[in-house]
C-alpha cells in the first residue's frame, strides 16, 4: 500500500507530483554552479534567489521591494520586532492569541523585557480549540502597539477574519502583522487588499517548498521607518561596499537582509513555487476532500477540533482523540498502512492536498475504524 501513499501532511510538508525530481534538478544546478572553478557563483545564485522573491511577491500581490527572505518565521518576526522604532512598542501591549504558533510566543516572551512591552495572550475559551476573532477584538485597545494575527491556526485549522482584525487594529492605532504560514499556497491572499503592516511566512506546507526559505513582507511606508538590529553587508544598497564608515540601509526590504543569504533554500524552493504559480483549483479540490473527511468523521462520532464551516476553516481537519497515547497509536498504526498524518497531543491533524484523492480518504477511515 505504500506504493500509493495516502498523504495528509500538508500542514507540515507539502508535496506535488514530481517534487523530488524537480528539487533534485534545482539542487544539482546549485552544486554544478557552486562547484565550478570560475567566478560565476554569486551572480547566478543571487539571480535564482531573486526568482524566488519574485514568485513570492506574485503569490501575495506584494509591491516590488517590499519582500525579502528569512530563515524561518521566528527569525522573520524577531527581525521585524528589533527593527521597529522603539516608541512603537515601548510601554505598550503586544497582542497574540493562545493558539498562535508556539515558537513565536516563546520568542515574544523572551523579547518583552528587552523591548519594554507587555505580552498579552488572548486565551482560549474553556472547551474551545481556537481563539475566536471577536475575543481578540475585545482585547484589542489603543494601548496595543502590535497585534500578531495567525491567519490559520496549526492546531485547529481555524481561519480568522484577517481583514476585520487588520481594520480594527488600525483603528486602534496599532501595527498589525499576519502569520500566513498555514494558509498561503492554498487560500488566496492579497497584501494589496488586506493592507497588513507586515507578513511573515515559510515556504513549506501548501507551497510545497523547502525549509529555510521564509519571508518578510512589509508595507513600503513602514520599511522606511525601520532599522534592523540584525544587519550586515547585504543590508546595504551595494553589498560589496566595504567602507566601514559609510554603512547605510538599502531603501527597501533588503535592509532586512544581513549576512550572506541562504541561497540554497531559495534555489531548492523555486521549482515548487513555479509549479504552484501555474495551478488552479487547489482550494476547491481540498474542500471536496475535507468535506469527505468531515462526513466520515461524523459517521464514527468523532469529536472535531476544527470548525466544520468552510468559512471558518483552513485546509485541514483536526479530530480530538481520547488521549495523546491514543492519538499516537493511531498515527503509528496508520503509518504501517501507508496512511500519513500526525498528532499534537490528543489531536489528530489531517490535511489533504494535490496528491491526495477520495480513495485515500476511504483508506484513512478504514484504518481509523479498525484502530479506534
Amino acid at each position: 500500500m505504500t506504493d500509493d501513499p495516502a498523504y495528509f501532511l500538508y500542514h507540515s510538508i507539502g508535496q506535488y507530483p514530481g517534487k523530488a525530481e524537480e528539487m533534485a534538478g534545482a539542487l544539482k544546478y546549485f552544486a554544478d554552479v557552486w562547484g565550478a572553478a570560475d567566478d560565476a557563483q554569486w551572480g547566478k545564485m543571487l539571480g535564482e534567489r531573486q526568482v524566488f522573491l519574485d514568485l513570492w511577491r506574485a503569490q501575495i500581490e506584494a509591491p516590488e521591494g517590499s519582500l525579502t527572505s528569512a530563515e524561518n518565521v521566528t527569525a522573520a518576526l524577531f527581525s521585524v520586532l528589533t527593527a521597529l522604532p522603539s516608541d512603537r512598542l515601548r510601554g505598550k501591549r503586544v497582542l497574540v492569541t493562545e493558539d498562535c504558533f508556539p515558537s513565536l510566543h516563546f520568542m515574544l516572551q523572551g523579547m518583552a523585557e528587552r523591548l519594554d512591552f507587555t505580552l498579552d495572550t488572548v486565551p482560549l475559551r474553556q472547551g474551545d480549540t481556537w481563539v475566536r476573532a471577536e475575543d481578540m477584538v475585545s482585547a484589542w485597545g489603543p494601548d496595543v502597539g502590535l497585534g500578531l494575527v495567525t491567519w490559520v491556526t496549526s492546531t485547529a485549522s481555524y481561519r480568522t477574519d484577517v481583514q476585520a482584525l487588520v481594520d480594527h487594529g488600525h483603528q486602534m492605532g496599532s501595527l498589525v502583522g499576519v502569520d500566513l504560514t498555514q494558509g498561503i499556497g492554498l487560500i488566496p491572499f492579497s497584501v494589496a487588499d488586506t493592507q497588513a503592516d507586515f507578513c511573515v511566512s515559510t515556504s513549506l506546507k501548501w507551497l510545497c517548498a523547502t525549509p529555510g526559505a521564509g519571508i518578510i513582507q512589509m508595507r513600503p511606508e513602514l520599511v522606511k521607518e525601520v532599522n534592523p538590529d540584525l544587519r550586515g553587508w547585504f543590508s546595504q544598497p551595494d553589498p560589496f561596499s566595504w567602507d566601514l564608515d559609510a554603512f547605510r540601509f538599502a531603501p527597501d526590504a533588503r535592509r532586512f537582509d544581513n549576512g550572506t543569504p541562504s541561497v540554497l533554500a531559495c534555489v531548492g524552493s523555486v521549482p515548487a513555487m513555479r509549479w504552484h504559480a501555474g495551478q488552479t483549483g487547489l482550494w476547491d479540490q481540498n474542500h471536496e476532500l475535507v468535506e469527505m473527511i468531515v462526513e466520515e468523521a461524523r459517521k464514527v462520532n468523532a469529536s472535531f477540533a476544527s470548525p466544520t464551516d468552510r468559512a471558518e476553516r483552513g485546509g485541514s481537519v483536526m479530530l480530538r482523540m481520547g488521549s495523546a497515547e491514543e492519538a499516537g497509536r493511531a498515527v503509528a498504526g496508520l503509518r504501517e498502512q501507508g496512511v500519513f498524518l500526525d498528532a499534537r497531543g490528543a489531536t489528530l491533524r489531517m490535511s489533504p492536498g494535490v496528491i491526495t484523492d477520495a480513495r485515500h480518504v476511504e483508506r484513512l477511515f478504514e484504518g481509523l475504524r479498525a484502530l479506534i
